[in-house]
């Protein structure tokens, strides 16, 4: 597959599985992209209704690809819990988590539990 910067045969299947989701995730994007400007520009309204439906499946595709890799890598998930569905400003929300986390001894001058390296 040519999305690999690294040696396919020495790449886990994991990997490798999780680089066709992000590889499908992109695909699907510019695919709604693609289908949401020609239904701006479309006149004829049977059209732009085909148009719509389609890039509305396209979305679909996109959110089980993105469910996938929720499911299968970690960070996806801990990221989507985040900043999914949340409120107010959303750069914001990485600004809450970092102040939550000192609250709790994980500042970012933790030491990560593996001592001084003084």
């Amino acid at each position: 597959m040519a999305n690999y910067h690294e040696p396919a045969d020495e790449l886990s299947g994991g990997v490798r599985d999780a680089s066709r989701a992000l590889n499908s995730l992109k695909e699907e994007i510019e695919a709604v992209d693609w289908y949401n400007q020609r239904v701006d520009v479309t006149s004829d309204s049977e059209l732009k209704s085909i148009l719509a439906h389609n890039r509305d499946e396209e979305i679909e595709h996109a959110c089980m690809a993105l469910e996938w890799l929720r499911r299968n890598m970690p960070a996806w998930d801990e990221n989507l819990r985040e900043y999914l569905f949340s409120k107010g400003d959303i750069t914001a929300v990485e600004a809450g988590a970092g102040e939550a986390g000192e609250e709790h001894g994980d500042s970012a001058e933790s030491d990560l539990g593996i001592g001084s390296l003084a």
